[in-house]
């Protein structure tokens, strides 16, 4: 990976990141934007904090995708139909997009989400609804899955030897 304007005779590079609240997506997508000199959005974020509707936020990629920027995308991506979304508008913006799986023990995530949020019940309630929209991906998606409680340095290794 080169950085922002990637070279490759495939496109550009877009990473979707995808998994459970807390179990290690932002941590990941954060250190791996920041050592390949990549753009990093939170999809989620942005929309929650901001209101956006899906076709916004979609709108918002395809704009996105103009830069020619390396991409690192978190969130906007919980089920199979919203993956298809984003890594169709990237496909046509010239971009070649890989899907990257974080997973993590349940126990793991709900200790995370408590002193995240600072209540067992909020926790719970958040790790109830996220869960529900959550879908696991399809063999047709292919994603590089890692785990979120290994090292940066780990998982590096695992999605560099896949792609």
């Amino acid at each position: 990976m080169e950085g922002n304007k990637s070279h490759s005779p495939s496109g550009q590079r877009a990473i979707l990141v995808f998994g459970a609240p807390c179990s290690g997506k932002t941590t990941f997508s954060e250190q791996f934007a920041a050592q390949f000199n990549a753009t990093f959005y939170d999809l989620d974020a942005l929309k929650e904090k901001h209101n956006l509707s899906r076709q916004f936020i979609l709108l918002l990629v395809s704009e996105i995708a103009k830069t020619g920027s390396t991409l690192v995308l978190e969130g906007g991506n919980e089920t199979e139909k919203d993956r298809r979304e984003l890594a169709e508008i990237l496909r046509a913006a010239g971009y070649t997009p890989t899907l990257i799986w974080i997973q993590t023990d349940v126990s793991t995530i709900r200790m995370r989400l408590k002193n995240k949020l600072k209540s067992v019940e909020k926790a719970k309630t958040v790790y109830d609804n996220r869960i529900k929209a959550l879908e696991a991906p399809s063999d047709a998606e292919a994603p590089i899955v890692l785990s979120g409680k290994h090292t940066y340095h780990t998982q590096l290794k695992q999605v560099l030897t896949q792609l």
